[in-house]
This record gives structure tokens, C-alpha cells and sequence, in this order.
């Protein structure tokens, strides 16, 4: 299938399956826009050279937050692009916090690939964090989580200069603004 055409059939999947979701955020933002930008910084990163990353930064949240099935995934988008957004998705078998430590242990171990949209992942959280940071968290839940967002992406590091350099900036801008400080 032709690339542009892929990415857009896997926005249509993806706004699809993701309908109903909002953004934890106050501003409640449709969760596609999360997806986007995901999408945004892997194809940057990439120069537009790796339409499959973009593509699987796209669905990265499809196994873990819908109905979806990698079988779905392999269907429409292949085994290649099914075996990225597998990869960095969480099993909600396990406890929020053997999941996030899975995170930090297996960031090492990812593929090029998955740790593109890992990384791009993190930098739209953080990002988000700062814009339209979630009602319910304290200050303390929120500095813990962009102290294991960091991490996590530190065993993602030599991956992509470009995308360290904007993680590196949310994480601290944002911590800059949660601790009351001017950036």
C-alpha cells in the first residue's frame, strides 16, 4: 500500500477506535491529537523516511486502550507495523506500577522503531502535562511522573538526537513549571 495512503487509512483506524477518548487533561482534548503529534515527531525525526514508524506511532495506543487486536493490526497495516505497536504497549494484566517499571526495563531492549515512538510518546505526555495537566493529580504525582518518564527515556538515548533534545526540553520546562519557576 502506497504510505500516504496508509497513514491516512490508520488515522481513520485509529479515530475510529479511539472515538469516545478524551485527554486526562482539563482540557479534555479528543485523544486523537495526542496520536498526531506522536505521529508528527516520529515523522520528523525520521525526515519522512520511515513511513512504517509513523504509521505505528499512529496506533500506538490501540492494543492497550481499545478493542483492537494485533490480528486486526496485522490485517490491515501488516506484521511489521502490528510488531512495533505491540511492542510498546502495556499488558493491563499487571499492576500500574509493574507495568511502568516494564517500561523503564525494557526501553533498553526496544527496536529502533519502538523507540522512536516511545520517546515521541513521552515528549506529547510531557508536553501535555504542561498544557492541560490532569484535574485529579497532585503536584507530587506529577513530578513523579516526569521523574519516570525520564527513566524510561534514558534507556531509549542514542536512539534520535532531535527527539532527546525535545524530551530533554518538556522534562525541563515542565518540572520548571510545576516547581513554580520561570523557564
Amino acid at each position: 500500500m502506497n504510505p500516504l495512503v496508509q497513514f491516512a487509512v490508520a488515522l481513520d483506524f485509529a479515530a475510529g477506535k479511539h472515538t469516545d477518548h478524551r485527554r486526562k487533561g482539563v482540557r479534555g482534548e479528543p485523544y486523537v491529537n495526542h496520536l498526531i503529534e506522536v505521529a508528527r515527531l516520529v515523522a520528523q525525526a525520521t525526515n519522512g523516511q520511515d513511513p512504517n514508524a509513523v504509521v505505528a506511532a499512529v496506533l500506538h495506543d490501540t492494543l492497550e486502550d481499545t478493542d483492537a487486536t494485533r490480528e486486526e493490526l496485522e490485517e490491515h497495516f501488516g506484521a511489521e507495523i502490528a510488531s512495533i505497536v505491540a511492542e510498546v504497549t502495556d499488558d493491563k494484566r499487571l499492576t500500574k506500577d509493574e507495568r511502568k517499571q516494564r517500561q523503564v526495563d525494557s526501553a533498553p531492549h526496544a527496536s529502533h522503531r519502538a523507540k522512536l515512538v516511545k520517546l515521541a510518546d513521552k515528549i506529547s505526555n510531557l508536553r501535555s502535562m504542561q498544557t492541560s495537566p490532569p484535574n485529579a493529580w497532585t503536584l507530587e504525582r506529577k513530578i513523579e511522573y516526569f521523574e519516570w518518564a525520564a527513566r524510561v527515556v534514558e534507556g531509549l538515548r542514542g536512539i534520535n538526537a532531535d527527539l532527546e533534545a525535545l524530551f530533554d526540553a518538556a522534562y525541563r520546562d515542565g518540572l520548571d513549571q510545576l516547581r513554580g519557576k520561570k523557564s
